[in-house]
């Protein structure tokens, strides 16, 4: 979907510029001999005027052509994409810009046997596999930029598209020119991470100049996940991990840690192209409740929940 986003605005950027490169034609070849007179440049140019006229004309043509055509397509409900790289030594705000995922992740979700409740039972008290269980995916992404604030980065969460798919960069004020490091997070349940997707963020570290990278999931690895990791300097967080970092923080730390994933309403999913919280809805011709887009009908992002007939 983001591709094919990109895709589109690319073509009318093309579109537009060659408008503009025929106006220009048709003005030195139409409008400029008008200017120059009788003078020898005026004359060699003036025989050329006919197609500076018809270039011009048709270059005014595709340009308002071109500008109805955005005003009467509709907004698409992708993220902006921040084509400058991240500036170093800013902390994270409180609600990060929403992360890149795939389309087949609902239906991923959808036939697992454990999905999203509209409400969590009970409120996990101290650490453990089921907070995980619980939180939402952004809540999960703000755990892992606390936890390595904690252990003394400076984070940065970046707005990205399908093109990167970092959710933090890491910087260290050692390291003052660039990121240290980046981390890839993937809120998955039922399903392990497999290499492709770690091979997707060496790829970025390559491009990037980052000798070390993250993978931080709800899940586990792949034994070909775990195989390429090792060889390429990424290093791999599962809940296991992640608990095992968390119980070497102090009891103040933890408690922190604690707090963030549980902030707010950390059940309720967050739409991955707009970034606000999703809604309860039913479908009009019956069947389980789902996790809808409040800003339906422009973004159709829906996801399934678990228990959903017993939503509260």
């Amino acid at each position: 979907m983001a591709r094919r986003g990109r895709f589109k605005t690319r073509k009318r950027r093309n579109q537009a510029d060659l408008a503009w490169k025929l106006i220009g034609i048709g003005f030195l070849l139409g409008v400029v001999p008008l200017f120059l007179g009788t003078s020898a440049l005026g004359a060699a140019l003036r025989s050329f005027a006919p197609f500076g006229w018809l270039f011009l004309a048709i270059g005014c043509g595709a340009l308002w052509w071109q500008v109805q055509s955005n005003q009467s397509m509709p907004a698409e409900p992708g993220r902006p994409v921040s084509e400058a790289p991240p500036r170093p030594f800013r902390r994270p705000r409180d609600v990060a810009p929403p992360v890149d995922r795939t389309a087949t992740e609902f239906d991923r979700v959808a036939a697992a046997s454990t999905l999203r409740t509209s409400r969590p039972v009970s409120v996990p008290q101290s650490w453990g596999p089921a907070v995980f269980d619980v939180i939402e995916w952004r809540r999960f992404e703000a755990l892992v930029e606390a936890l390595f604030a904690q252990a003394g980065f400076e984070t940065k969460s970046q707005s990205h598209g399908a093109d990167e798919g970092i959710d933090i960069w890491l910087y260290s004020r050692s390291h003052p020119s660039g990121p240290v490091s980046l981390v890839q997070c993937k809120h998955w349940q039922g399903k392990r991470v497999g290499v492709d997707k770690v091979r997707e963020l060496r790829g970025v570290m390559a491009a990037k100049g980052v000798s070390r990278g993250q993978f931080a999931t709800t899940s586990t690895f792949t034994d070909d996940a775990i195989t390429f990791a090792g060889e390429n300097g990424v290093n791999l967080l599962d809940v296991k991990a992640l608990l095992a970092l968390i119980t070497k923080r102090t009891a103040e730390q933890q408690r922190a840690l604690l707090s963030v994933a549980l902030e707010g309403e950390y059940w309720r999913p967050t739409c991955v192209n707009c970034g606000i919280k999703m809604v309860e809805r039913n479908p009009r011709k019956g069947g389980a409740a789902f996790w809808g887009c409040k800003r339906y009908p422009k973004c159709k992002t829906a996801m399934p929940m678990r228990g959903a007939t017993g939503a509260a």
